[in-house]
């Protein structure tokens, strides 16, 4: 089994800012890649990620150096939860849980689509694994698929996911 692992400790908590952060776009200032989470934010589809990146305290994080990779859930995948679970992870009582669930979206260092293919699994921010299998072509984050990969910001990449992963 191939495992993705990286030392990058002081940043457990940006993966969450990244979580919400993936996005179609990829930004671009003046010949300069914006960060991961301008990135998601420009998107324009990443909203309820970066409400809840903004919620964890996680901004300043994922606005780091990085690099970080994020796996980073649409408005749809959102969306797509039993009514009122994302109300209540906004819920200040409730930061701890939605950094673990922001987190357990980012993956310390830059790992791009193809190296991704090649492994089996990989480290989250949070602690846990991740699964990571391909299919007809299509790469499964557990039971996310990547429905846009490698989209690079200047401190990692995002991964555009159809789900919101959930940590044990």
């Amino acid at each position: 089994m191939k495992v993705m692992t990286s030392r990058i400790p002081q940043f457990i908590g940006a993966g969450l800012v990244g979580f919400g952060l993936s996005g179609a776009v990829q930004a671009d200032h003046h010949g300069m890649k914006a960060d991961i989470v301008d990135t998601a934010v420009e998107a324009g589809q990443f909203e309820t990620l970066v409400a809840a990146v903004k919620a964890a305290n996680l901004v300043e994080t994922l606005k780091g150096e990085g690099p970080f990779t994020v796996f980073a859930p649409t408005d749809e995948a959102f969306a797509a939860l039993p009514v009122g679970t994302v109300d209540d992870l906004l819920k200040p009582e409730n930061r701890d849980t939605l950094t673990a669930v922001l987190t357990y979206h980012v993956v310390p260092g830059k790992v791009m689509a193809e190296d991704a293919m090649a492994a089996d699994s990989a480290t989250t921010v949070q602690g846990q694994d991740i699964s990571i299998t391909t299919m007809d072509g299509q790469v499964m984050v557990n039971d996310a698929t990547v429905i846009q990969p490698d989209i690079e910001a200047s401190n990692g990449v995002i991964h555009v996911i159809d789900g919101v992963l959930m940590p044990e």
